[in-house]
């Protein structure tokens, strides 16, 4: 075996350090020097990330293959790798807090540990290609998680959010796994590029159609598509909000560029005949139970949990675009909603951290008592309805384009349905913003000041929101990058 090979995975290698310091200092520095790692996982997690946009920048993030084509390497990769990055980063920043609390003080490493994990399986799920390299990452980034879920020991919900999401992660693996073992039977190999070539001259049998209906079911629970949604509202409820947040961005990012990955460069040829009628079924369902369902919540974070199903579909626009364009944009809408969605998570949190109050209507005049946290949340708000001119609105911008781009009847009408939820869920967001500056009444929570870190996560975050929609080169350069991947050729 080439030893050299591992150089390939530059990256992974990068995250691995981090994680191997984080596992050592938790375990040997004495306790009073604890406090100090979540500031140490920052900021090595950043140094991380800033070396893998230097690479990117500097020309050596080439598409490269290692382990017999098992594992592969491009500067999309790369880029979509570094956006995951981002995200891990201001969670980190928002959790110190929380992380540094005297319920924690003892498992505080345990929560940095396992969410580099996660982030590691997220990783190798993005850069296989071929599908048990696939299993190996998708289990990697979901078995910590129900562990994270459960993290918060002395409240039931946790435990049942916990017991849930195990659950309803195995039956779903196992699903996805049986898909599986169909193609294998049809294609005779488990590389990618081995089964684009044997699907492609094969016969589209019934069993094929199957197979791609297991596999898509598999990687729905993962994004949270309907009808596979179900666990996600209890889940987001019941676990630390920090894991919340960190569970509804970045593993939904991942997850979306797999499954990209997986039916562009497995069942790329099957587009128009088999999984594009499944697609436009499950976005449509997607976006609009989504919309309906976040009208009836007043829990704060089953609120955005439904929202997250609903910005799920909207992601899947890039899938079903099925071109280059659609996948830039599909990479730009999950940056912007990194940022959207964790100022929203940010100023819940704080919230919690102060009050324990997670109902909507503990917001009421919270412009009056914390009004800095009521104009982030109103941002936040505004960017994930899609309201000009923050970022969120030209996220929605490009990734109607780059569907519309497809060039079908049947796209344009599905980006109508698209955009008529867009005006649906403009009423529930500004829910939020009218308890917080409109409904009459003292606030029903007090003027508080919050930690610095959640001070500096919300900085982060309302700076990426406003800025997003303005540095116009982020978009150009992801689209540039977008151009240059192998996969641009399944497109063609």
């Amino acid at each position: 075996m080439d030893y050299s090979q591992f150089l390939a995975m530059k990256q992974e290698l990068a995250l691995l350090v981090v994680f191997l310091i984080v596992f050592l200092y938790d375990t040997f520095m004495p306790q009073r020097a604890g406090k100090a790692l979540p500031a140490v996982s920052t900021v090595l997690l950043l140094l991380a990330t800033a070396a893998g946009f230097c690479s990117h920048c500097l020309g050596s993030a080439c598409a490269t293959e290692a382990f017999a084509g098992m594992y592969a390497t491009s500067p999309v990769i790369s880029a979509i790798k570094s956006i995951l990055n981002i995200g891990a980063v201001i969670v980190l920043i928002q959790s110190a807090s929380w992380a540094n609390g005297e319920s924690m003080r003892m498992r505080r490493g345990e929560f940095y540990e396992l969410l580099l994990v996660t982030l590691f399986g997220m990783y190798l799920m993005i850069s296989a290609r071929h599908f048990l390299l696939f299993i190996i990452g998708l289990e990697c980034a979901s078995l910590p998680l129900a562990a994270m879920v459960a993290f918060d020991k002395k409240h039931y919900e946790s435990h049942e959010a916990a017991v849930k999401y195990i659950l309803t992660a195995v039956f779903s693996s196992a699903v996805f796994m049986m898909g599986l073992s169909f193609v294998y039977a049809l294609g005779g190999s488990l590389y990618f590029g081995h089964l684009y070539t044997a699907l492609s001259t094969g016969s589209h049998s019934l069993m094929l159609t199957l197979a791609l209906a297991f596999v898509i079911a598999g990687m729905g629970f993962k994004l949270s598509l309907v009808p596979f949604h179900l666990w996600t509202a209890d889940v987001y409820q019941g676990a630390p909000t920090s894991v919340t947040s960190y569970l509804s961005v970045i593993s939904k990012g991942s997850a979306a560029f797999a499954f990209l990955v997986i039916l562009a460069q497995v069942f790329g040829s099957l587009y128009s005949n088999v999984w594009e009628w499944m697609l436009y079924a499950l976005i449509i369902l997607t976006i609009t139970v989504g919309n309906l369902f976040a009208m009836r919540q007043h829990n704060m974070k089953r609120f955005l949990a439904f929202s997250s199903v609903s910005q799920a579909g909207y992601i899947m626009l890039g899938v079903i675009a099925f071109n280059t364009m659609g996948m830039a944009a599909m990479m730009y809408y999950i940056l912007v909603y990194i940022f959207s969605n964790l100022a929203a998570f940010g100023v819940i949190g704080a919230i919690e951290n102060a009050t324990g109050k997670t109902d909507m209507t503990d917001y009421r005049g919270l412009s009056k008592s914390n009004p800095r946290l009521a104009f982030s949340m109103m941002l936040a708000m505004f960017s994930l309805a899609g309201i000009p001119p923050f970022a969120g609105f030209f996220s929605k911008f490009f990734i109607f384009t780059g569907a519309i781009n497809q060039g079908s009847v049947a796209i344009y009408v599905l980006v109508l349905i698209a955009l008529i939820n867009t005006i649906i869920s403009l009423y529930y967001y500004l829910l939020v913003v009218k308890a917080m500056y409109i409904t009459p009444g003292d606030p029903a929570v007090g003027t508080f000041r919050s930690s610095c870190s959640e001070r500096l996560g919300l900085w982060i975050t309302v700076g990426g929101i406003m800025l997003l929609g303005i540095a116009s080169c982020v978009y150009t350069w992801l689209l540039d990058t977008s151009f240059l991947s192998p996969m641009a050729a399944y497109f063609m």
